[in-house]
């Protein structure tokens, strides 16, 4: 009689298997399989997974798939194939022979698109939400009925309304929902991402108001990404105020949907608070000869707006703006007087502005008015002041000037204008600070700054009357002003003297000549030294 391979009490019982350790039942299927007994390891491997809750399904399922594909059975194997793969994304066994035999079955394209899965689901996805709670909650329901990639929610929502918006995204695995408690906007909040979190490579940036309705759209954009190329989506050609129009504009990539190399895109000028807040990047881009940094998706497109024929997503236009009433750009600023005189002194065309001391945001809300392209950040220590100018900059830190933070580090280097206006004084050690800001400028920067003459006629009246200067204060004057700027590695380039019409100064004057005579000077230069009350002064890096 012909030896034959014992069988052991699980495959004899294969009702039993879900009880065996998974080795055993590796050991049992082994056995049977070698004995030619492909059927009867399919029944132990489907038994088992039928009563086992073992975190090792994955690897059960594996070897069903490969016992199903022996017998012929290509459409089990891939269920099992499949199967795996959602206990364990990361089993790239499963995920190599599902696209082997989705290849032999004359499927390419889709073997193709598993192959790149792996790459694909590690994409981070950033979206900017605004006071709709119902379209946060459809967003993430979309993604995740098709994709497990992190997505992180910058939310500038209303404290009460971004309380409902948390527990939305707390629901999903690898959600950060990340609150501002103020409308950060659509362009700064993706700065504000792009800066601080730790992104690198390709970055999905999605709507808030966009819904995803099958998979596909992600491996699509992945695949169109080449290497060096800033992002892809759908391309439209815009005027300079971001209107669409119909050719010789500038190429604009629509944030809606697009796929970008995050490190490509910190090489250029970040989205800002604008209608187009691609603008900036798309200008630079423009100018310095690379509209090839940005690719068309043709679906993209034609996925936007109220076409019933949608490809991969769902976007209505303005869907947020609907919503909430507007893009709130156009807040008006409080009724403060400008300061003209030093407003022309900015430059016309600075691309990253950094004012220390904004205030309430009013001469903010004037340059960005001649210049609405620029990237414009705030730093205003009071708090009321600081809400108040966060309509008018694309950012505004709330804190001391002195306080550098890593993010304010991150967000103000490479600054190509800082505006101080009235501040040196305050602070406790000005010279290490402009030697700081003058360390973090981009090259040919430009520093523009106002602050009081101490030296000014009416100070001068009152220290002779007693009134002592403002504690913890250092009084500037023009000589002192101009070394300490020179200390801090600053050249003078330009600037002017503010001196108002006092006609009642005219019965000072003779004391400060009187002042100068006694001390043997020459009394003519005290004496234009005290007729201004501000010195507005343009500097360079020396």
């Amino acid at each position: 009689m012909a030896d034959s391979v014992p069988t052991s009490p699980a495959a004899s019982h294969p009702e039993q298997a879900g009880t065996l350790p998974i080795e055993a039942l590796f050991n049992a299927a082994g056995a049977a399989i070698k004995a030619g007994r492909q059927d009867e390891a399919i029944r132990l491997y489907t038994t088992w997974l039928e009563r086992s809750d073992s975190p090792l399904r994955y690897a059960a399922r594996f070897n069903l798939a490969v016992s199903l594909a022996a017998v012929g059975d290509s459409a089990g194997a891939e269920r099992q194939y499949r199967l795996a793969l959602d206990e364990h994304p990361d089993f790239a066994p499963a995920r190599q022979n599902l696209a082997l035999l989705l290849e032999q079955s004359g499927r390419p394209e889709e073997a193709q698109a598993l192959r790149m899965a792996p790459d694909v689901e590690r994409i981070p996805i950033v979206t900017v939400s605004y006071n709709s709670p119902d379209l946060i909650a459809a967003l993430l329901a979309s993604i995740r009925r098709f994709y497990p990639n992190p997505v992180y929610v910058i939310d500038g929502s209303r404290p009460e309304v971004a309380a409902q918006i948390r527990p939305v995204a707390e629901q999903y695995a690898d959600v950060t929902f990340i609150p501002f408690g103020y409308n950060i906007h659509h362009g700064p909040g993706m700065t504000w991402a792009i800066r601080n979190l730790d992104l690198h490579g390709p970055v999905l940036f999605l709507d808030s108001d966009v819904e995803v309705l099958r998979r596909g759209f992600l491996e699509s954009l992945r695949e169109a990404l080449a290497p060096g190329l800033y992002g892809v989506g759908s391309l439209m050609y815009v005027n300079t105020l971001g209107q669409p129009v119909e050719q010789d504009g500038y190429l604009y990539l629509h944030p809606a949907c697009m796929l970008c190399d995050v490190d490509v895109m910190r090489q250029w000028p970040l989205p800002i608070k604008h209608g187009a807040p691609m603008m900036p990047s798309m200008v630079a881009m423009h100018e310095a000869g690379r509209p090839d940094l940005i690719r068309n998706v043709p679906w993209v497109q034609n996925d936007f707006g109220s076409n019933p024929d949608r490809i991969f997503i769902r976007h209505d236009w303005q869907g947020t703006v609907i919503r909430t009433g507007g893009y709130h750009y156009v807040t008006p600023a409080p009724p403060q007087p400008i300061d003209e005189q030093l407003l022309a002194l900015v430059p016309a065309t600075a691309v990253k502005v950094v004012e220390a001391g904004c205030g309430d945001g009013t001469f903010a809300k004037a340059y960005k008015a001649r210049n609405p392209l620029c990237d414009y950040t705030g730093i205003e220590p009071d708090p009321a002041l600081a809400d108040a100018a966060r309509p008018h900059c694309d950012f505004v830190f709330n804190e001391p000037l002195e306080a550098d933070g890593p993010q304010r580090l991150v967000a103000t280097a490479g600054a190509d204008c800082w505006i101080v206006r009235d501040m040196l004084g305050r602070l406790r050690d000005p010279a290490a600070w402009l030697a700081q800001v003058r360390a973090r400028m981009a090259p040919g920067a430009t520093l523009v700054l106002s602050e009081p003459n101490a030296q000014y006629w009416r100070n001068q009246v009152h220290l002779n009357r007693g009134v002592p200067a403002a504690a913890g204060v250092h009084p500037f004057t023009r000589t002192t002003l101009l070394q300490l700027l020179r200390q801090a590695g600053f050249t003078v380039t330009g600037g002017s003297a503010r001196i108002a019409d006092e006609p009642e100064r005219e019965r000072y004057l003779p004391a400060l000549r009187a002042l100068a005579a006694t001390h043997g000077g020459d009394p003519e230069p005290l004496v234009r030294d005290a007729l201004p009350h501000h010195y507005l002064i343009v500097a360079g890096a020396a």
